[in-house]
C-alpha cells in the first residue's frame, strides 16, 4: 500500500474534470492538484513557453513527494510529454483528445475536434489525426474564449452561444455525428455544446472526452508499478499559482458538480 499522492496538473481548472473521474474510479488514492492559473490559458502561448511553464509546474509537484502524475491538459501533453517523462523518475500519464472513439462511433457526418489553438496545430495532434480511418471527416476548430469564460465560473448552457457561433457558424446546417472535447475545461460545459448542436447542426452530435480512458490508464500504471493504495478515502490537496482564495471555491464546486 502506497499512500503517497498522485499529482494532477493543468494550466487552470479544467483538469478538475479528470480528477473527478479519478476520485470516482480510484477512490482510495490521495491527490494533489496543481493549476497554473496565473499563466492560464496555455492555448495561445508559443510552444517553448508552454513547455517551460509545464516543466516548472511539474517540478513543484515533484517536490511534494508524488508517486505518479497525470498531465490533465491536452495542450501540455501535445507540447512536451516526452520531455516530462525523460526528466522525472515517476510514471506520468497524459490525456489526449478522444478522436479515435469519436471516429469509430459510426455515421457519415462531420467529427468536430474542439480544442485550444495550440493543441490543434501541434505535430503530436496532427499525427494522431493522421492515424484515423477517415481523417477527412475530422474538422479541427480552435475555440479561444471558452477557457477564460469557464475559469470565470460561467457554466450555464446558454452562456457560450456567442463564442460557439463565432467559431462554428461556418458549419451551420451540417450533419455532425460527434464533438470531441479536446480541452479538459470543455467537459464542464457539455450542456452548452449539446444546446448549440441541437440548434445549428443536423443530427444529434454525441460528445466525447478522454477523461475515463486516462484514468483507466492511470490505474494500470499504478498496478504495474506496485504503487496502489488499497484502502481509505481520497484526500485532495488543491494548489494554484493564482489567487487561491478566489479559485479554490470554484475548484471545489467543479469537483462536486460532475
Amino acid at each position: 500500500m502506497d499512500v503517497r499522492p498522485i499529482g494532477f496538473f493543468d494550466s487552470g481548472l479544467g483538469g478538475a474534470s479528470v480528477l473527478r473521474e479519478a476520485i470516482r474510479m480510484l477512490p482510495h488514492e490521495n491527490y494533489i492538484y496543481y493549476g497554473d492559473d496565473a499563466n492560464a490559458p496555455y492555448g495561445d502561448r508559443d510552444y517553448a513557453d508552454i513547455a517551460n511553464l509545464t516543466i516548472a509546474s511539474m517540478e513543484k509537484l515533484a517536490r511534494l513527494g508524488i508517486k505518479a502524475a497525470v498531465i490533465a491538459c491536452n495542450t501540455a501533453t501535445a507540447t512536451c510529454i516526452d520531455r516530462l517523462r525523460a526528466r522525472f523518475d515517476f510514471p506520468i500519464v497524459s490525456i489526449e483528445p478522444a478522436i479515435k472513439p469519436a471516429c469509430e462511433a459510426g455515421g457519415n457526418g462531420k467529427v468536430l475536434m474542439l480544442a485550444t489553438a495550440a493543441t490543434a496545430r501541434l505535430p503530436r495532434y496532427r499525427q494522431l489525426l493522421s492515424r484515423m480511418v477517415e481523417p477527412e471527416r475530422v474538422i479541427s476548430v480552435p475555440c479561444p474564449g471558452l477557457v477564460e469564460r469557464i475559469e470565470d465560473g460561467v457554466l450555464a448552457a446558454d452562456g457560450f452561444d456567442d463564442i460557439l457561433y463565432k467559431h462554428l457558424a461556418f458549419l451551420e446546417g451540417e450533419t455532425v455525428d460527434a464533438i470531441v472535447m479536446g480541452c479538459t475545461h470543455y467537459v464542464f460545459i457539455k450542456d452548452a455544446f449539446e444546446r448549440y448542436a441541437a440548434i445549428h447542426f443536423n443530427g444529434r452530435a454525441k460528445l466525447f472526452d478522454g477523461n475515463e480512458a486516462t484514468v483507466r490508464q492511470l490505474g494500470r500504471v499504478l498496478k504495474e508499478n506496485g504503487i496502489e493504495n488499497g484502502s481509505g478515502s481520497a484526500l485532495i490537496d488543491y494548489r494554484t499559482s493564482g489567487d487561491r482564495l478566489k479559485l479554490e471555491p470554484v475548484f471545489l464546486s467543479l469537483i462536486n458538480r460532475l
